[in-house]
């Protein structure tokens, strides 16, 4: 055995030990996560009570939740946007003590670009949660051989911008300057490979540095992976994953429902292989999947976040319901509200989320509450659309590898597969497969059927004939990559929203469909 595998197997057997400890350690929190709930709100106030935002908004006469919900108003970024802008000119003690470490830099749909400020109290906790997720997983199989191999994460550029006197840069960027020092020598890309901007150049790069490497986990969001993939297949001739690495055995994901991929994904590898689900954010590390026999992801009560939740059929309401971890139900779409330590105060993310089990608390990712269809009150989620197009394509072994859906209003009389006049209205589709259904017009009939079955208002508008059924359109292979690179959204945390209340997408999905005609 050469040097570097005997200390790269003892790293393995380490990880087994230190995976025991963690889960000890998460266990005091998860089985009380009511009072770790109680705990965090108490040290938030506390600590931001002589922020600009705490004297502004009566912290000093908050001593309980009620208190926290009359002198707190939900806000998005927008709502909080004045007191982020004094923070990125460099004002200190804004919304948290101090400067914040880092910004966040995202893209925002109505606010451009955004800023998120991550603390020296919250940058920690990113750390942690994604270093928990791979112990818990660890404990439970047994499996650290991972540990003894190559190890990659496909993210932003690591490269910060300085502006006065604080770091900023894209999340996963941010994060890569913290990797552990025991995962740093197995780690790729290269910090030069992981600088270039341009991520078609930087997925060839990443190939070139890969290829040959014992690649055992990797990590990022599902469609820039599978992008990845099909670079080294093209390298090799159409090798299977599992061929090129032998032993990958672990994929990390999060920001997606991995469903839509898994089909296409599993063929690229050639073999089903584990899988943790994550849940991060610019914003804060809500979750992480920590059992591979239970469903949902473990909410994270004790990380600096004191969370709050809106049922999300009431989000628009002038004062919609707004309750804490305490009296949460199961099954019921809420809309996810933070308070951190990094000075996000009553934050709508804008997310929509469920709680699968209460004990301990875990949660499925539903969809985004502004992406949704309800043109004419159906209200039809992202949770929705995606179970009726799996679930006929697991029955038809169809693969999917990319969709979103729009309301088509005032659809055109001579729309192709429209019903005889009067010409109604209905839900469009625009599908990439990477495995075509024999029949598109039967197949989109019953997804339809299966979106009817899903949701109760869809049904009663197709019935009393307000809506036609859904059309779909097939899309040319790449047509989602071409779109997304139109729009300067190529790789990295980006991702195509399933579900638009307006045509912006569609639009621009036509004109790339025009184009190529």
């Amino acid at each position: 055995m050469t040097g570097r595998k005997r200390i790269m197997g003892i790293k393995s057997t380490l990880a087994r030990p230190m995976a025991a400890f963690a889960v000890m350690q998460i266990n005091k929190w998860r089985n009380n996560a009511l009072s770790a709930q109680e705990k965090v709100f108490r040290n938030l106030i506390k600590q931001a009570r002589n922020t600009v935002f705490g004297k502004d908004h009566n912290f000093s006469n908050i001593s309980s939740y009620d208190d926290y919900k009359i002198h707190i108003p939900i806000k998005d970024y927008e709502g909080l946007k004045p007191y982020i802008e004094r923070v990125v000119a460099g004002e200190a003690n804004v919304l948290w003590p101090g400067k914040p470490q880092y910004l966040a830099k995202t893209s925002g749909t109505t606010s451009g670009t955004k800023y998120i400020p991550i603390s020296n109290l919250s940058m920690p906790e990113h750390l942690k949660a994604a270093r928990n997720a791979l112990l818990c997983y660890i404990h439970e199989t047994g499996k650290s051989d991972f540990i003894d191999g190559r190890i990659i994460f496909l993210q932003g550029s690591p490269v910060l911008e300085m502006r006065n006197g604080i770091a900023i840069g894209r999340l996963s960027g941010i994060v890569a300057n913290h990797v552990p020092a025991y995962l740093q020598k197995n780690r790729l890309p290269s910090y030069e490979t992981n600088s270039i901007e341009d991520w078609e150049e930087k997925i060839e790069a990443i190939v070139d540095e890969t290829i040959n490497e014992d690649m055992r986990l990797i990590s990022g969001i599902p469609p820039w992976v599978q992008m990845y993939f099909d670079r080294l297949a093209a390298r090799t001739g159409g090798k299977k994953i599992k061929d090129i690495f032998k032993n990958f055995s672990l994929f990390v994901y999060g920001g997606v429902n991995f469903e839509p991929y898994r089909a296409r994904f599993e063929e690229s590898i050639g073999k089903r292989i584990d899988t943790i689900e994550t849940y991060p954010a610019s914003e804060g590390f809500i979750a992480f999947q920590d059992s591979q026999k239970e469903k949902g992801l473990l909410l994270l009560v004790n990380s600096g976040i004191f969370y709050e939740f809106i049922p999300s059929n009431e989000y628009y309401n002038e004062n919609p319901t707004r309750i804490s971890l305490k009296d949460v139900e199961l099954d019921k779409n809420y809309a996810l509200i933070l308070n951190s330590n990094a000075g996000l105060w009553g934050y709508s993310i804008g997310d929509t989320i469920k709680f699968v089990s209460k004990n301990p608390y875990r949660i499925i990712v539903t969809g985004r509450i502004k992406h949704y269809i309800s043109a004419f009150g159906e209200h039809v989620i992202g949770e929705e659309v995606e179970f009726a197009i799996l679930s006929v394509a697991k029955e038809e072994n169809v693969e999917i590898t990319e969709f979103t859906v729009a309301p088509q209003v005032s659809p055109d009389a001579n729309a192709e597969g429209s019903l005889k006049e009067p010409q109604l209205p209905y839900h469009e589709w625009y599908v990439e497969f990477a495995k075509a259904p024999a029949d598109l017009k039967s197949f989109s009939m019953k997804v339809d059927k299966s979106l009817q079955d899903r949701n109760s208002y869809y049904f009663d508008l197709i019935e009393g004939k307000v809506l036609q059924p859904l059309i779909m359109h097939e899309l040319k292979k790449d047509a989602f990559r071409d779109y997304m690179k139109e729009q300067g959204k190529l790789g990295g945390q980006n991702k195509v929203p399933r579900l638009s209340n307006d045509r912006l997408i569609a639009d621009e999905l036509n004109k790339l469909i025009s184009r190529k005609d």
